[in-house]
């Protein structure tokens, strides 16, 4: 197999018709070049060139190996470009993960951004992914980046908290609470509730169903829907109501709906940016160095 050396040897050789031109164009002595053409020749069992003790010229042979012999410099160039590049943080694939409803917005921001400052940075985005799921999946390694809820930080995973989300009730408008500035979550004992779907867990789920049962009932479960935008609908279509984060509320305000703020003990909610701590991929890096820009970390307390 051809070397690159044999390659670089070969060319300036052809191109300048001289040995000692070439071998002082390569920085070498006349016969270590002499030799590696010789096995080069050897190799591909062909003379390349045409010496008289006057002049030298390309055989036939010789002038078929041009072309693939540039081309061969030209891939060996863009793949030590290529690699240099990722070792740098310029190019490489981020598999990125978010509930859509509530970090689509975000999630836009930093790919956009991402996009005009390294476009050799590919995402791969998956937007229906929970807190639990997204979790699970920073971990085992499917996911390099994710806009998740926790209580408690797992092992192995670490973020930045880039929004704040307080609970809220979404309910349809001409309901006989809808004109309220604030709801105790009593309240809401007698409604017809729409939530996610009990897998993948979502943090809003479990919020509806503790809350519920702090406030001493246990919650009528109507309808479970695929997603957000989908519970928005059918609560602006008067089946039922909805336990959401403001944040949500604010992406997927379906008209015929309005949000009440839920007057709750609990603490707001914090959305991480987050990732495995151990990831070592130079573009996630880039990344995260450009989200401190784009999604700037908010006070939590």
């Amino acid at each position: 197999m051809m070397e690159i050396q044999q390659v670089r040897a070969f060319l300036a050789v052809a191109e300048e018709l001289h040995f000692g031109r070439a071998a002082a164009r390569l920085g070498v002595l006349q016969p270590p070049l002499s030799r590696t053409i010789r096995a080069l020749e050897d190799e591909l069992g062909v003379s390349l060139f045409q010496r008289t003790t006057r002049n030298v010229r390309l055989s036939p042979e010789g002038e078929a190996l041009i072309e693939p012999a540039r081309k061969m410099l030209e891939y060996q160039s863009l793949a030590v470009d290529s690699v240099q590049r990722a070792a740098a943080g310029e190019t490489g694939r981020i598999s990125f993960g978010f509930a859509r409803s509530s970090s689509r917005a975000l999630a836009a921001a930093l790919v956009t951004a991402s996009r005009g400052r390294s476009p050799g940075i590919v995402f791969s985005l998956e937007s229906n992914v929970f807190a639990e799921e997204g979790l699970a999946r920073l971990v085992e390694g499917t996911l390099d980046l994710a806009l998740v809820r926790w209580d408690k930080q797992p092992p192995g995973v670490t973020g930045r908290p880039v929004m704040i989300e307080r609970l809220c009730a979404a309910l349809p408008e001409g309901h006989r609470l809808a004109e309220r500035s604030s709801l105790r979550v009593d309240e809401l004992a007698d409604e017809d509730f729409i939530t996610l779907p009990a897998h993948p867990s979502s943090t809003l789920r479990e919020n509806t169903l503790r809350l519920c049962h702090e406030a001493g009932f246990t919650p009528r479960l109507a309808q479970a829907a695929p997603d957000s935008q989908t519970i928005g609908a059918l609560v602006a279509a008067g089946l039922g109501i909805s336990i959401t984060f403001d944040s949500v509320s604010a992406n997927t305000r379906e008209a015929g709906t309005v949000a009440v703020p839920l007057d709750v003990e609990q603490d707001p909610s914090t959305l991480y940016l987050a990732h495995r701590t151990d990831h070592g991929k130079s573009s996630l890096e880039a990344v995260l160095a450009l989200a401190e820009e784009v999604l700037p970390t908010v006070v939590t307390e």
